[in-house]
């Protein structure tokens, strides 16, 4: 695990450039809030909605990135105002907390921006509970929203915009349906269900910090799509939390909220969020505990009873969300793989095709975009079939198929990019046997997605051409591939 996160590649240095600037940012936000006269608690509202600003936003384009961090305060504080008027209702403010967690995950189908609302709109709830707010405090954390959003906003887009030197990513579309066959759809049910779980056990557990367990189930289903998925995401959270409430009694309690040692660790857990969040799950829960511990220590109410209470509500909430993929609409493991796994086995012939234009001299030919989303729609895959490749997967014959296709695929990646390098080389030449060679590509690729047999790679030797031994092995991967995706009895990788 520790090698998962510093040993990691870092292109560009975008993890680096992430977590810096949302130190800033947030530090900014903060110091903003404190000039501004805000309490203690409106500082910490402030820096949580820097935090969100900075973190959700994903927008492919720095334009679309600035629209949504505006329209975050619009669908932010009016949720900071039901979860401030309901304070003292609590079927109501329950009942009203449930439909913020349907309704934010089934803003997911709107892209990136749905699901950045969807997550500011949670967690303004969610930070209504962790504050105690009430309506006499909402002027204030009006105030510490609406700052906080505008310097993290001025950090990203003035003082340090790097997104803008950097061409936009190809960012792949959810798998399409309607109704109940959505993703989506099937989620949003999941997750209310779920945190209505997590919100009743909670409230036994304890009648204060229930909404911990409602946090836990919602940020499970944050960024999965099958059941496999989230159930690996539930144990990936509760270890970052326990190894995180174990560093918490040696670094957060005996700091015991003094504000200069409190500042500096709460900076370098921002850091360690942002840094480790695109490769390990379990190191950001990590770093989120040790964020919320500090904080309890500024408000004066952290001790050793606190922290094996978050134990348990983050355990509650990990079960919730377990039960409800299990059992309510279960999206399986098979289904979401093999959408993704086809996808990029079509967008592999769609660099091909690019690339071999590119090398016949047609104007307009650009394999680039086409690779970048390929490196995503990779991606995706790779998250659809950890849960087959977990050192804890009962079933090793699909774990030994599934590290085999990840190992093929990844073959044909790293030859469609020694394809699109020769292709971009200007004194590159076309070759007759080019057009022959794609064509096999594209065979191969119509056989594996639509469940033909996939024809053998010519044999002889391997050529001497740049771009035509790229495109043999290519095919030799694509070849190879039709073994592991379909076992002898002819079901699929993830047919469970």
């Amino acid at each position: 695990m520790l090698k998962k996160v510093f040993v990691s590649p870092d292109p560009g240095r975008s993890r680096l450039r992430f977590a810096a600037r949302a130190v800033l940012g947030i530090g900014l936000a903060v110091v903003v809030c404190g000039l501004a006269g805000t309490s203690l608690v409106g500082a910490i509202i402030g820096g949580l909605a820097a935090l969100l600003a900075l973190f959700t936003v994903t927008d492919a384009t720095v334009r679309g990135q600035a629209v949504t961090t505006a329209l975050l305060p619009v669908t932010g504080l009016p949720v900071l105002t039901a979860a401030a008027a309901l304070h003292g209702l609590p079927v109501a403010r329950d009942l009203t907390f449930l439909a913020v967690v349907g309704a934010g995950v089934y803003a997911r189908r709107w892209g990136p921006r749905g699901h950045s609302l969807g997550v500011f709109a949670f967690m303004t709830f969610f930070i209504a509970q962790f504050l105690h707010a009430t309506t006499d405090r909402l002027p204030e954390m009006f105030a510490a929203v609406l700052l906080s959003v505008a310097a993290a906003a001025t950090v990203r887009f003035g003082l340090w915009c790097y997104e803008r030197r950097r061409p936009a990513p190809a960012v792949p579309a959810p798998p399409p349906g309607t109704g109940l066959a959505r993703i989506t759809t099937r989620q949003a049910v999941q997750a209310t269900a779920g945190a209505g779980f997590a919100l009743v056990v909670g409230q036994l557990v304890s009648g204060d910090r229930w909404y911990w367990a409602v946090g836990a189930t919602w940020w499970v289903f944050v960024n999965t799509t099958s059941r496999g998925e989230t159930l690996v995401r539930g144990f990936r959270r509760i270890l970052g939390t326990v190894v995180g409430i174990g560093l918490g009694f040696l670094i957060a309690v005996p700091v015991a909220g003094s504000p200069v040692p409190t500042a500096v660790l709460a900076a370098a857990c921002v850091f360690g969020i942002f840094y480790t969040a695109a490769v390990s799950y379990t190191w950001m829960m990590l770093c989120v505990t040790l964020l919320a511990e500090l904080l309890y220590g500024l408000l004066g109410v952290l001790g050793p009873g606190l922290l094996a209470l978050r134990i348990a509500e983050t355990g509650v909430g990990a079960l919730g969300a377990a039960l409800a993929v299990l059992f309510v609409l279960p999206v399986t493991t098979h289904a979401v793989t093999d959408v993704w796994i086809q996808r990029a086995l079509r967008c592999v012939h769609a660099c091909t095709a690019e690339a071999a234009a590119r090398l016949a001299g047609t104007e307009g030919a650009d394999p680039a975009p086409r690779v970048a989303e390929l490196e995503q729609l990779l991606g995706r895959v790779r998250l659809s079939v950890a849960p087959l490749v977990h050192p804890l997967s009962p079933m090793p014959g699909r774990k030994r198929r599934a590290r085999r296709v990840l190992g093929l695929l990844d073959d044909c990646a790293r030859e469609i990019r020694g394809l699109v390098a020769v292709a971009a080389d200007p004194e590159a030449s076309h070759d007759t046997r080019l057009a022959a060679a794609c064509w096999r590509v594209e065979a191969a690729v119509e056989a594996l997605t639509g469940g033909g047999a996939v024809p053998a790679r010519a044999g002889g030797p391997r050529a001497a051409e740049p771009a035509l031994a790229h495109l043999h092995d290519l095919e030799h991967a694509l070849a190879e591939l039709a073994a592991p995706l379909r076992s002898p009895s002819g079901s699929r990788l993830a047919g469970a």
